[in-house]
């Protein structure tokens, strides 16, 4: 949780430009910086209280989730109205998310209309990659925050505008942790690890594992070259989550991901047609 992390919330930048306003209210922002308490604002953060520490730790977090889910039920809401599938993207670093985006951008671009919201610590290269590929972006530098929020993603929509209709994926910032606890009001979760990582991450990581609605297993051209036991990672995660779709991808080589184009392909239609 950010109270014990230590993620910022003074130094998000999206596109270049620091979010001002609640894009959805527009006047509780000033006291609210995207969901997360400023202990320095209460008197028991200075210090006059030291008598239930871990009480108020789990108070903090409580309230940083209760105002994260606010905003993560604005978003659902703003989504279902323009018939948009949002689908929230989580992996540790280098297990290709960005890669993978790339790949279904190209190769869908003339089927279903995709924008990206592109979520970093520092950096716009991802973003530079995504528009690349064809799809319209816009990066979110969390700075020192380990993971996108709903209220981050509220104003980087804002700055995307995605046409109604359409598909918006939601690169997280790399972790295994953090962005496993953030609603964003999407519509989907999809996990993504590589065989590069090892077949021991949905034991520890399960939490993660546990809020998939997919699990990408991706880079399956290098299984030859590293050790990978992928009926146990498969067993593992579905102990788990047994409900979650598994698909063995690459992006490199392209095998596998029709599974997850036609995945992708039927959701949109789902949500086109509950709006």
């Amino acid at each position: 949780m950010c109270t014990t992390c230590g993620c910022g919330a003074d130094d998000i930048t999206i596109d270049g430009a620091a979010p001002h306003d609640d894009p959805h209210t527009h006047d509780d922002h000033a006291h609210d910086h995207h969901g997360h308490d400023h202990p320095a604002h209460d008197h028991h953060a200075h210090g006059h209280d030291h008598h239930h520490p871990e009480t108020r730790t789990v108070s903090l977090e409580q309230d940083i989730l209760a105002k994260n889910q606010l905003f993560a039920e604005r978003n659902r809401g703003w989504f279902a109205g323009r018939e948009v599938l949002a689908v929230n993207l989580m992996s540790s670093p280098g297990a290709g998310k960005t890669s993978i985006l790339e790949r279904t951008i190209r190769e869908l671009q003339d089927k279903l209309p995709i924008s990206v919201l592109e979520g970093d610590q520092a950096t716009s290269a991802d973003a530079d990659r995504i528009r690349a590929a064809g799809a319209p972006v816009v990066q979110i530098n969390t700075g020192t925050g380990c993971h996108l929020d709903a209220h981050m993603v509220a104003h980087g929509v804002e700055r995307l505008a995605p046409p109604r209709g359409s598909v918006l994926l939601i690169e997280n910032v790399g972790n295994l942790v953090c962005p496993a606890l953030f609603d964003l009001g999407e519509r989907a979760r999809v996990v993504i690890v590589s065989v590069t990582e090892g077949d021991d991450k949905p034991q520890k990581y399960p939490h993660m594992f546990r809020v998939a609605d997919v699990l990408l297993i991706n880079k399956i051209d290098l299984l030859p070259y590293v050790r990978f036991d992928m009926d146990r990672c498969i067993a593992d995660a579905r102990d788990i989550n047994p409900s979650a779709q598994v698909l063995r991808v690459s992006a490199e080589t392209g095998e596998g991901m029709q599974g997850w184009y036609d995945w992708l392909t039927r959701h949109h239609t789902r949500a086109v047609a509950m709006a």
